[in-house]
C-alpha cells in the first residue's frame, strides 16, 4: 500500500467517524438537558405541595 492510498483510506474513515461523534456530543447535551428540566420539574411540585392544606376538616351545623 502506499501513502495516497492510506491517505484516502483514513480520510474515509474521518469522514464516516465523525458524523457519529458530533451525533453522540448532541444525544450527550439532549440527555444532560432533559436531566435538569427534570430535576427543576420535581423541585417545582415538591415546592408546590401544601401539605397543612386539607389536614383539618371544620364542620359546624
Amino acid at each position: 500500500m502506499d501513502v495516497a492510498s492510506l491517505q484516502t483510506v483514513y480520510s474515509q474513515f474521518q469522514q464516516s467517524v465523525l458524523p457519529v461523534q458530533v451525533g453522540i456530543e448532541v444525544l450527550g447535551k439532549a440527555k444532560n438537558l432533559a436531566e435538569t428540566q427534570g430535576a427543576q420539574l420535581v423541585q417545582m411540585l415538591q415546592q408546590s405541595v401544601q401539605p397543612h392544606i386539607g389536614g383539618n376538616l371544620d364542620i359546624k351545623v
